[in-house]
């Protein structure tokens, strides 16, 4: 779907602007939302020539690559700061993550959503927030839709296992009368 026109392109604007905003308000923070549906929108400009038919996947995919970028920057960018205060703390040794801090013993979804791998929670955000077709999410993802649902499949067993986990785990509660 060629865009020649600013018109064309406003229209195409218009039509998934609200679907990018909230894709993007899901994943990032609120602070760098704006910018990132600007980076996407300006992207989609920029090959506006090159458009598929339905842009909303593409212009998925794109926000996620800003995204993963902004998160790549912003990791490097404190990457030395954390060295440098872990260092000052231990005496430069490096400390090692206690799994037992990392997992919430909640048994309910959120909990269990918070311990997911970011992959499985943005597969599975792609499937149940966003609703896209197999076919959709996957070029969103860039890759085939036998990986993307090959992906879906295990990262659902992987959250229903936290949450089987979870419960297992959590205390029974004491009735007292």
């Amino acid at each position: 779907m060629p865009i020649d026109t600013e018109a064309e392109f406003t229209d195409v604007y218009r039509a998934h602007y609200e679907d990018v905003l909230r894709f993007v308000r899901r994943r990032a923070h609120p602070m760098n939302v704006d910018d990132i549906v600007g980076e996407t929108f300006l992207a989609a400009w920029r090959r506006r020539r090159e458009l598929p038919d339905d842009p909303r996947p593409w212009l998925f995919g794109t926000a996620r690559k800003v995204m993963l970028n902004d998160s790549r920057g912003m990791r490097r960018h404190t990457a030395l700061a954390v060295r440098v205060q872990q260092a000052a703390e231990t005496g430069g040794r490096t400390l090692a993550a206690d799994p037992a801090a990392l997992v919430d013993g909640r048994t309910d979804l959120a909990a269990a959503w918070q311990a997911l791998a970011p992959a499985d929670q943005e597969v599975l955000a792609l499937h149940v927030w966003e609703q896209l077709s197999a076919k959709d999410a996957a070029k969103v993802l860039g890759c085939t839709r036998a990986a993307y649902a090959m992906r879906l499949t295990r990262a659902k067993r992987r959250l229903a296992a936290r949450i089987d986990r979870a419960a297992a785990t959590a205390p029974a509660l004491a009735t007292t009368f």
